[in-house]
């Protein structure tokens, strides 16, 4: 860990200590300041099951892009990599290498004032704004390092990554990180479209 992530995990602990002593006595609602939190669109993939006339990343990114937008997240960072993206974007040099590389990048592309990432997958075209709100709002009002979505138990996108385990991302990306886990089975799961067939059914 580098002194600057070191000094951020301190400074956040610090403010979340903060926060919590302020709440005990009804001051205030969460425990984590009212810091950015921007998302992360995973959209690098080969798209070799799907198709590549259009890519699927090309063909559902616009619905993801629309649910986010109806979200309460502060900017919104699209990773690209094997195929270019009519929106904006990252490009990631190692896409090939999966899906950590491509979170590694759109991490790095952050601002400074991002204190958290919620990451969702670009062929997830059911994503509800809903379930972004209510991983950021647990997060804010909580605190930790991970917070992950799940459906009917089962545990997918999105989920929110704080600034004080960006340097920690394993190769096998953020699905490998011990997360706490908010319930959004009222929710539709966001997806994971693989073929054409289905995004058009």
């Amino acid at each position: 860990m580098s002194e600057l992530d070191a000094a951020r995990r301190t400074s956040l602990r610090l403010s979340r200590e903060i926060a919590r002593a302020l709440a005990s006595c009804g001051h205030v609602r969460y425990l984590v300041p009212d810091v950015s939190v921007f998302a992360i669109v995973l959209a690098a993939g080969a798209s070799s099951r799907y198709g590549t006339e259009p890519p699927k990343q090309v063909a559902l990114l616009p619905e993801v892009l629309a649910a986010l937008r109806e979200s309460s997240v502060d900017g919104i960072v699209v990773v690209s990599g094997a195929h270019p993206l009519p929106v904006e974007s990252v490009k990631c040099a190692d896409w090939a290498r999966g899906p950590s590389a491509s979170l590694r990048c759109g991490l790095a592309a952050l601002p400074p004032e991002a204190e958290a990432a919620a990451v969702v997958l670009a062929d997830g075209p059911d994503l509800d704004p809903r379930a972004v709100d209510r991983v950021i709002e647990d997060w804010r009002a909580e605190g930790g390092d991970a917070v992950a979505a799940t459906y009917g138990g089962v545990r997918l996108h999105p989920v929110l990554l704080a600034r004080a385990i960006w340097s920690d991302v394993p190769d096998e990306g953020a699905k490998s990180l011990p997360a706490r886990l908010v319930a959004c089975d009222d929710l539709t799961p966001p997806g994971d479209v693989d073929v054409a067939t289905r995004a058009e059914s």
